[in-house]
């Protein structure tokens, strides 16, 4: 019972804190805003390499999402006759909670832990040091930046995933159950409202702040030489998942399920 009580304890001492120096670090990122001064060759740089090359991953994982939503829904779509209603499923559980889930997980494993990859090299290598030798803010130059970067990167990547994700759907209630285009788009518009797309976008705002954060923090805090950067890695994934669907559940509490 003691050692239980312990480590329980310890579990606890150590989840609070890397959630006060998550904290601390955005509150930090935060205050270099104020006034907003951005290195913007910095900021295209991670635009281009968190948005523009994670587009295409993005894309698949979105097909795929609305395709397989389809083929699970197809047997009680044949079973109830209820061809009219598979864009009205496909289409609400892609905006709402899909979409912006998956995206977010894949965005997380491809931007994050570079992310983390990077920020602890540089801190192993001395170079955030450097920076500070040479009166630069490492929190100003590096971490901004990467913090907007991915917070706006995963706003617009939901666009398109959401787009995607339909348009597998479409097709795949097509070959499949014979359901016409304009059958499975009638039915989403019918019962899929605009807050529920916005919901989905709010939602991916929520998960870009939490990937960049976690993802930073560890970056910024390792210790340890090279085997640390690993153990930043796949600390900052985690904490990205975890903090993903502990928020989701909240923000779908807060905005109406």
């Amino acid at each position: 019972m003691g050692r239980l009580l312990y480590s329980l304890g310890a579990g606890f001492l150590d989840v609070s804190r890397q959630v006060g120096g998550i904290t601390i670090m955005m509150l930090r990122v935060l205050s270099r805003l104020i006034p907003p001064r951005i290195d913007l060759p910095e900021l295209m740089r991670s635009l281009f390499k968190m948005g523009v090359q994670s587009l295409p991953i993005v894309l698949v994982t979105s097909l795929l999402t609305g395709a397989i939503g389809v083929i699970q829904a197809a047997y009680l779509v044949k079973r109830y006759n209820a061809y009219g209603m598979v864009g009205a499923g496909a289409g609400f559980v892609v905006v709402r909670e899909l979409g912006p889930v998956l995206i977010a997980l894949m965005f997380s494993g491809r931007v994050g832990s570079n992310n983390t990859a990077e920020l602890g090299t540089m801190v192993v290598t001395e170079q955030i040091d450097a920076l500070r030798a040479l009166a630069i803010d490492p929190v100003r130059y590096l971490l901004v930046p990467r913090v907007l970067a991915m917070i706006f990167c995963m706003f617009i990547l939901v666009f398109y995933g959401d787009f995607t994700a339909i348009v597998g759907g479409a097709f795949t209630a097509k070959l499949m159950l014979g359901v016409d285009y304009r059958v499975f788009l009638n039915g989403m518009i019918e019962w899929v409202e605009l807050w529920d797309f916005w919901t989905g976008v709010i939602k991916a705002v929520f998960f870009g702040a939490i990937i960049a954060l976690t993802s930073c923090y560890y970056g910024i805090a390792v210790t340890g030489g090279a085997p640390g950067v690993g153990r930043a890695v796949n600390a900052a994934v985690v904490a990205s998942a975890a903090g993903i669907f502990i928020f989701d559940f909240f923000v779908t509490g807060m905005l109406g399920g």
